[in-house]
């Protein structure tokens, strides 16, 4: 759903070949196309060795393993697998095998990270940062009201795993799906913030920023409903024995999700995202920027919302790396390309002239 619409839109500036275990995914895609289960690592080796560069989209559980892999194989790589392992982990071999990997490319984490990372280059000190964040349907339907833009498992991980957050210089952990605060979106209503697993690489890479926060957003209800199913063990990845099968909780339920959680043909959702930066400018004057984006699936082409705005800041980012316009040795994250003037610039333009805008406040 988001890989697809990132190969659709670099089709038309590059040589693209995407790659799948499930045919159908790849049916109706108008490029070239290969079946082939990514998790053999010797299969994925042979697959990208004639390319130049490789955008990993594949799910979280299976996404450290694959970008080492293609590291290992020499290979460029702009990620949006979302995994929860160190990408810094995979640093020292990138920097062996001379390639440039950006991590974590998509919306929050991404765009969150490349709006911060180029706020902290132009203010004198920054002292707290704040995301909100969501992706949903524009028609609330029980018992859910939601559906999932992207593999269900992934979003079950951010309901299970602690959230770290910065809070007076110290690293803390709350419970996902914890702290719940209302939040009013002009044009949607109102929506309920809470805390997930969101600051991932900015944790690590702005030490010195003394309070950071992520929260996910979604309409009020739903993490009632998401906090029993975990509480009641659906989410677990012990297997269980049933009639002498062996089962995983989660993927028993990640299956009935992904069903009930799929977007229907014509349905439309949108993507929602407030970023507030607090800091003081090289005159010790205060400054608080606020980025809002409200984005909603394209009347036209019938594109989610989610496959855009997560979408589109991976495809500028293999621009950048394509062009030589961002060629750090290593694994970066966004934050490190979003305080380079000229690619932050170059990732806003691209996603504003396909419809996507980050109004600044």
């Amino acid at each position: 759903m988001v890989g697809g619409h990132i190969a659709r839109d670099l089709s038309t500036a590059f040589e693209v070949t995407s790659v799948d275990r499930d045919e159908a995914a790849l049916r109706d895609l108008s490029w070239r196309t290969h079946v082939a289960d990514l998790r053999d690592a010797e299969v994925l080796r042979r697959l990208v060795e004639p390319f130049d560069l490789v955008v990993d989209a594949v799910p979280g559980f299976m996404g450290f393993s694959v970008l080492e892999t293609l590291i290992g194989a020499g290979k460029n790589v702009v990620d949006i697998a979302f995994f929860p392992e160190d990408p810094f982990a995979l640093d020292d071999l990138a920097r062996e095998r001379g390639v440039t990997v950006v991590v974590d490319c998509g919306v929050a984490p991404g765009m969150s990270n490349v709006l911060l990372g180029h706020e902290t280059e132009r203010l004198a000190k920054v002292r707290s940062f704040l995301c909100l964040v969501g992706g949903l349907p524009v028609e609330r339907s029980l018992p859910f009201q939601y559906k999932a833009p992207f593999s269900p498992c992934d979003v079950i991980e951010e309901y299970t795993r602690p959230a770290r957050m910065i809070e007076a210089g110290r690293v803390v952990h709350r419970e996902a799906l914890s702290d719940p605060e209302l939040f009013e979106v002009p044009g949607v209503g109102t929506l309920e913030a809470l805390n997930t697993d969101g600051l991932r690489t900015l944790a690590v890479t702005f030490p010195d920023i003394p309070d950071m926060k992520e929260k996910t957003l979604r309409y009020p209800g739903h993490a009632e409903l998401m906090r029993a199913l975990r509480d009641g063990g659906f989410f677990d990845a012990e297997a269980i024995e049933i009639e002498g099968v062996m089962v995983r909780p989660l993927d028993f339920t990640s299956r009935i999700l992904f069903d009930s959680w799929k977007l229907d043909p014509g349905e439309e959702e949108f993507t929602v995202m407030q970023v507030v930066i607090e800091g003081e400018t090289s005159d010790g004057q205060p400054e608080t920027i606020v980025y809002d984006l409200l984005d909603v699936t394209d009347p036209q082409t019938g594109v989610s919302s989610m496959a855009r705005t997560t979408g589109y800041p991976a495809a500028a980012c293999v621009h950048l790396l394509a062009d030589g316009l961002f060629k750090r040795p290593g694994v970066s994250a966004p934050e490190h390309v979003g305080a380079d003037p000229e690619c932050f610039k170059f990732i806003l333009d691209y996603q504003r002239e396909r419809g996507v805008e980050y109004e600044l406040s």
